[in-house]
C-alpha cells in the first residue's frame, strides 16, 4: 500500500495523554502509542501533503537524511490497519 497524499481516517485523532506523558493515536477500536518519531511523521499527515512533501520536512529536520522509504514503511504499516488512508482526489 503506497499512499500519494495520506491522511487519518475518519475517527482516527492524534491525542497526548498528560496523565501517562504520551502521544497516542486515537481510534474507535483503542488506541496506538506512538514514538517520537511516529509522532512527527503523523503530524504531518493531512490529506493536503504528498509522501514526498512529508519527507522533505522530515528530511530537512534531519540534516538532509534520505527518510522517504522510512516514512512510507511507517504509513504503510498504520495504513494495514486502517488507521490511515489516501486523501481523495
Amino acid at each position: 500500500m503506497a499512499f500519494t497524499r495520506p491522511k487519518l481516517a475518519t475517527g482516527v485523532r492524534l491525542h497526548r495523554d498528560k496523565v501517562r506523558e504520551q502521544d497516542v493515536l486515537l481510534f474507535p477500536e483503542g488506541a496506538l502509542v506512538l514514538n517520537e518519531t511516529a509522532l512527527e511523521v503523523l503530524d504531518l499527515v493531512d490529506g493536503e501533503r504528498t509522501l514526498d512533501d512529508i519527507a522533505a520536512v522530515l528530511s530537512e529536520r534531519y540534516e538532509g537524511a534520505n527518510v522517504k522509504d522510512d516514512v512510507a514503511e511507517l504509513l504503510d504499516g498504520i495504513g494495514e490497519r486502517g488507521l490511515v488512508v489516501e486523501a481523495d482526489g
